[in-house]
């Protein structure tokens, strides 16, 4: 077995130590989620606490984990006899991304039911993560039906098997720990939600810590047996302060002033639901006994808000969890009472700003990042205060900023694909919901036992079966198919010519193209990115999974010259040709940002219409998102749209709330 890297050991990530500490001292904390980029000691801080956890103690042989002295009256390996347990270490079991759905929850005992003719339940990760961590290394990456799954199982502490023949159900109650890489996407709001706590981890920039980080990682990887013996004193030590802060729990006190301090701050910040209120009352008074007080303090509500809030707060999509501190502290002086510090200055004065003083709030004019507004809404540039676009050389407008981006719904491509797994297009995938049974092609993966036996079962008289087992043939066997999302190449086509290249219209394109990029990311997508302007078109960015190498491309995108539509199809064409070689497997859907003019060489609009029919003929799904603006509308996008066999919609349209009649249009056309 290998020796895990000891928790103490672990350099810096105090914000990560404390979370994961705090739900060691009591469960019902309900889990941590951590963010941060690679390398930052994630999952190591995380399989190093199990080995803090004090043991629990089990029934004897129970494959559920009952406790001995509250047994699951409903367990499928009861009713238990009294007396019978055993202790053993608190399990932390890892659930895979790409675990199978009856990897999770459990299923029928194949191997019995075959061999023995009888129904037996094998249980699950669900049943043995039971009175311990279940852990998600890359939670956000983790297959939606899965995901469902862990959100019932989360929400009614059990989990309820119902399939092939088997109907079970079982205690589940464990402590959900999720790490993720937030470059990969988003968590689904209702599986964020369950996490009790969340915590962002970075890399320090300090070169000493960085120093002591390598050191003690070489030193373990030399030796792990010696370089956890030479913690295992600090280990014990912190073991013990577990326990006690268990013991201490019960006989915390948690104030009316600190239950008013609660519920104004989840107010204050808007908060979905109760759930945030409960967890900042829970994780305050884990802090309390974990400092060995019996008495709740506004510091404890105050680094009870900032574990527990910054993944529940309302906010723009697209924007990083946080939490305004200045804000957070003025919300605990107002409503202090008896609970907490005053606020005051020496004058006795409300100091304007509050206990952590000033900073947290990026200035007016800076971003969400304060990074001078980057992720923020365009604003003019230096020498556009005349509302004069400047010229960048030869004819080329300067690039300008994206507007701020919104969110949009999903684009499909129709049909059923067999693409790699994501988020986006209907598709036959390994995981996902079962839908039927056909025979196998070649090796059999998933077996559908149902229609098997369905198949086995009229021949057993004439295969001189005489005991309980089933007698099967090859032929019998059934391969089940299923339904999950795949992830599709969503290829940009952009128009950067100078009829686009009005500044407030080209802000505008520019942020919808953003919105559907990071749309398209967030779904498991990979994207591409093709411009057109002067004489030629131009891939910008080859197909990728990065957003931010995209996002970078359009925010430089220069505009101006000819409009030569025509060119940035063929070149398109070219991109998805390519990918078709290297991933057949993978669909396509087309995104075509134009006016609908072309302009440029000998009948540019008849050649742009000849581009266009490519795509139809090969079956390519696609959309015109239509930018023409002014009172005179020729309608050249539309035209376009039909000769592409897609559809057409307007920058407006392409808002979340008006896209789905959209959607529909698209998979109408393709029918």
């Amino acid at each position: 077995m290998t020796t895990p890297f000891p928790f103490t050991a672990v350099v810096g990530q105090d914000d990560l130590r404390l979370a994961l500490l705090l739900n060691a001292v009591s469960p019902a904390v309900g889990g941590v989620l951590v963010r941060g980029e690679k390398g930052t000691a994630k999952s190591t801080a995380v399989r190093a606490l199990s080995a803090l956890l004090p043991a629990v103690d089990v029934v004897a042989g129970c494959r559920f984990s009952c406790d001995p002295a509250a047994p699951d009256p409903g367990c499928p390996d009861g009713p238990h006899p009294p007396g019978a347990y055993e202790s053993r270490p608190a399990r932390m079991v890892e659930l895979p991304v790409g675990a199978s759905e009856d990897r999770l929850v459990g299923a029928l005992d194949i191997e019995r039911a075959l061999a023995e003719g009888v129904k037996a339940f094998e249980p699950g990760l669900l049943a043995d993560a039971h009175r311990g961590i279940l852990y998600v290394d890359e939670v956000n990456l983790l297959h939606d039906h899965l995901v469902d799954l862990l959100l019932d199982a989360a929400a009614m502490g059990a989990s309820y098997v119902e399939r092939e023949g088997v109907s079970v159900r079982h205690a589940a109650r464990f402590l959900l720990v999720g790490t993720m890489n937030p470059e990969e996407g988003e968590l689904r709001p209702q599986l964020l939600d369950r996490f009790g706590l969340t915590v962002e981890v970075a890399a320090s920039r300090e070169p000493d810590q960085r120093v002591e980080v390598v050191r003690r990682r070489l030193a373990y990887d030399d030796d792990p047996a010696g370089f956890a013996t030479r913690w295992a004193g600090e280990e014990a030590a912190v073991r013990q302060r577990i326990v006690a802060a268990r013991e201490l729990l019960p006989s915390v006190r948690l104030g009316d002033g600190a239950l008013r301090q609660i519920a104004a701050t989840c107010a204050a910040f808007e908060v979905d639901g109760m759930r945030a209120d409960i967890v900042m009352a829970r994780t305050a008074t884990a802090l309390a006994a974990w400092a060995g007080r019996t008495e709740v303090l506004a510091e404890d509500v105050r680094q009870a808000a900032l574990l527990a809030l910054p993944h529940r707060r309302r906010r723009n999509p697209f924007d990083a969890p946080g939490l305004d501190e200045d804000k957070l502290d003025r919300t605990l002086e107002e409503f202090s009472g008896d609970s907490g510090e005053s606020g005051e200055s020496e004058d006795g004065e409300p100091d304007p700003d509050g206990p952590g003083g000033g900073g947290g709030q990026p200035r007016p004019d800076e971003g969400p990042q304060g990074d001078g507004g980057t992720g923020g809404a365009a604003r003019p540039e230096a020498g556009e205060g005349d509302g004069v676009p400047r010229q960048a050389g030869g004819g080329e407008q300067a690039p300008v900023r994206a507007a701020e981006p919104f969110r949009t719904k999903v684009l499909s491509v129709p049909g059923i694909g067999e693409g790699a797994a994501g988020r986006r297009s209907r598709a036959r995938t390994e995981h996902g919901r079962t839908t039927g049974a056909r025979r196998p092609r070649g090796a059999l993966t998933k077996l559908h036992l149902a229609a098997t036996v369905r198949a086995a079962a009229p021949h057993q008289r004439a295969r001189g079966r005489s005991g309980p087992g089933l007698v099967l043939r090859r032929d019998d066997l059934r391969q089940a198919t299923r339904e999950g999302r795949e992830g599709n190449l969503v290829l940009f086509v952009v128009d950067a010519s100078g009829s686009m290249a009005a500044r407030q219209r080209m802000s505008a394109v520019k942020g919808a193209v953003l919105s559907l990029l990071l749309d398209a990311y967030q779904r498991r997508d990979k994207v591409g990115l093709v411009t057109f302007r002067g004489a030629a078109g131009e891939v910008a960015l080859p197909p990728t999974s990065s957003v931010d190498a995209a996002a970078a491309r359009l925010e430089s995108l220069p505009t101006g010259g000819r409009t030569p539509l025509a060119a940035g199809l063929l070149k398109a064409h070219d991109v998805l040709r390519v990918e078709r070689l290297r991933d057949p497997a993978r669909r396509a859907l087309v995104v075509v940002v134009t006016d609908g003019r072309a302009t440029g060489g000998p009948e540019p609009v008849a050649l742009a219409g000849r581009a266009a029919r490519l795509f139809a003929a090969n079956g390519v799904a696609s959309v015109v998102v239509d930018c023409e603006s002014g009172p005179v509308r020729l309608g050249l996008a539309g035209q376009l749209a039909g000769e592409l066999g897609g559809a057409a919609v307007t920058l407006d349209e392409l808002r979340a709330d008006s896209i789905a009649g959209l959607v529909k249009d698209v998979q109408r056309r393709a029918a």
